[in-house]
């Protein structure tokens, strides 16, 4: 639930969502952690799960001051920064107020995770984990004039790289079938080195029954390549539910 206010003398940010669960994904899997999902991304992904936080005009806005707010009435000391895209604005320049935010939950003694597909590069962010997955060609819609918006816009191999060298990071990489793992190690052989134990294959999965039926196949494809199997805990847990 997210409590709406006034808003004079600063650009506030767009709030789809905010809510308590286990983080679902990455190193952090199973942790605690309060969930701040911004509205607004610039890429279609056809298996994307949250498309209600797609429209930049959506969602409510809310100062820092307020969200920081609400994130304080949960103890736990994880806060998610997710979207949609949290990075980036509907101008497509770096999100405005994010840097204050993430500034303001840090003074509360909050370890901050981003969530980012790596689209754009954002300086300065009191950030303890960039969680950047990058979206890979089977992510691309099958047709329509959002098949060519994504496909030209989904890998920005400068700002990957700027905020690989920038913020401690993790890389998760949504794997839908074995031959996606070529296209994925040619992309890292681009970028700065991260370590094997900070690479994740992800099961691509909407549902548990999705999930439990690929698993078997990124684990062959972990096994043969060092990296990590990325859990997709909250799809085990709750399958498709919304919020969770």
């Amino acid at each position: 639930m997210i409590d709406g206010e006034t808003i004079s003398g600063e650009t506030p940010l767009r709030v789809t969502e905010i809510f308590h669960s286990l983080q679902g994904e990455g190193i952090r899997s199973g942790e605690p952690s309060v969930f701040v999902r911004l509205a607004g991304c610039p890429l279609r992904c056809r298996w994307c799960d949250t498309k209600y936080a797609w429209d930049f005009g959506g969602g409510t806005p809310c100062r820092v001051t307020e969200l920081a707010r609400q994130v304080g009435r949960w103890s736990c000391r994880s806060v998610v920064i997710t979207g949609g895209e949290p990075l980036v604005g509907a101008d497509g320049a770096p999100r405005a107020g994010l840097v204050d935010l993430t500034r303001e939950l840090a003074a509360m003694g909050r370890s901050v995770t981003i969530e980012t597909s790596g689209v754009c590069s954002v300086p300065d962010l009191a950030c303890d984990l960039m969680s950047i997955s990058p979206k890979m060609s089977n992510s691309t819609p099958s047709q329509g004039e959002a098949a060519g918006r994504h496909e030209q816009g989904r890998i920005d191999r400068k700002a990957l790289s700027r905020l690989i060298e920038s913020y401690p990071c993790q890389l998760k990489f949504v794997v839908d079938a074995p031959d996606d793992l070529p296209e994925i190690r040619r992309l890292l052989d681009e970028l700065p080195p991260v370590d094997n134990d900070r690479i994740l294959l992800m099961p691509q999965a909407a549902t548990r029954e999705e999930l439990l039926a690929k698993a078997p196949m990124v684990t062959d494809l972990c096994l043969e390549t060092g990296y990590r199997f990325g859990h997709r805990l909250h799809v085990l847990l709750w399958s498709d539910r919304r919020g969770v």
